[in-house]
């Protein structure tokens, strides 16, 4: 089901977007996505860290537990994405030409929608100063703090709570 197009104001001009739900063909250009903007926004990750969450993000985009929404550009090109689960956004990239220009807020909305009176959570690296901001400014807060992240590594992990939408 294709949401109708969404208006996006971007350096005074009105840009369409549109969001739907990713499609299997779309795991390739995701991963895309996930890999040019983990480089551009996770600096305290090393070449070997992205190597060694590759495969993984690979087999997490194949997931069928999760309902995988993206942003499209102007030209139908895939310029983000995100990961819902039952009350969490377990995943949210955009790739790096799209950073700040309003589309990581159209996903928040999104699954604000699609969640309907839930406390969404995520889960934000703490060193992702940038993420953690974004959240904060659309209404999360952080409730608690971990060490490791989920692959057990020594990533200290943010867990914010979005209010009832």
């Amino acid at each position: 089901m294709r949401k109708p197009d969404s208006n996006s104001n971007v350096g005074g001009a009105i840009r369409r977007t549109e969001i739907r739900r990713a499609r299997p063909a779309d795991r390739p250009i995701l991963f895309d996505v996930w890999e040019r903007s983990v480089r551009a926004t996770h600096t305290f990750l090393t070449e070997a860290d992205i190597a060694l969450l590759a495969p993984k993000v690979v087999d997490y985009l194949a997931t069928d537990g999760l309902e995988f929404v993206v942003v499209c550009d102007e030209d139908d090109r895939i310029a983000g994405f995100m990961a819902l689960g039952a009350d969490e956004i377990e995943a949210l990239f955009l790739a790096p030409e799209h950073l700040r220009r309003g589309l990581g807020t159209q996903l928040i909305e999104e699954a604000r929608t699609r969640r309907p009176g839930v406390e969404l959570t995520v889960d934000v690296n703490e060193q992702n100063v940038g993420a953690r901001r974004f959240y904060e400014a659309r209404g999360f807060v952080a409730e608690g703090r971990s060490e490791l992240d989920d692959q057990g590594l020594q990533f200290p992990i943010i867990h914010m709570r979005s209010p009832f939408n």
